[in-house]
């Protein structure tokens, strides 16, 4: 199975193009979906890559895709400028999760 990557930005791209993984830059929500129906046909990707502006401005396009189909694997991630999450992200995921104080 392939990664693909879809960023927002030429430097993740370069970066991830440097590492073997293929992708496309978009910049609006129409490319956004359009990008995504073509990998979401492509069944040798197992992993989708997104930077994490696209998850905070398009949430519906990207929940969808991740609550209703088993692949590709859809995982934001972080772009030049670092995270948008706040620096305890993982343990107050689990706390809200599982309701355990960590």
């Amino acid at each position: 199975m392939k990664i693909y990557l879809i960023s927002d930005n030429v430097d993740t791209y370069t970066g991830m193009r440097l590492a073997g993984v293929e992708g496309a830059i978009v910049h609006e929500k129409n490319e956004l979906k359009t990008e995504l129906e073509k990998v979401l046909a492509d069944k040798s990707i197992g992993i989708v890559l997104l930077t994490e502006k696209f998850g905070r401005e398009f949430p519906d396009i990207i929940d969808d895709v991740k609550l209703n189909r088993k692949l590709p694997l859809i995982v934001e991630i972080p772009d030049r400028h670092g995270t948008g999450r706040k620096p305890d992200f993982i343990t107050s995921y689990v706390n809200e999760a599982i309701g355990l104080k960590l």
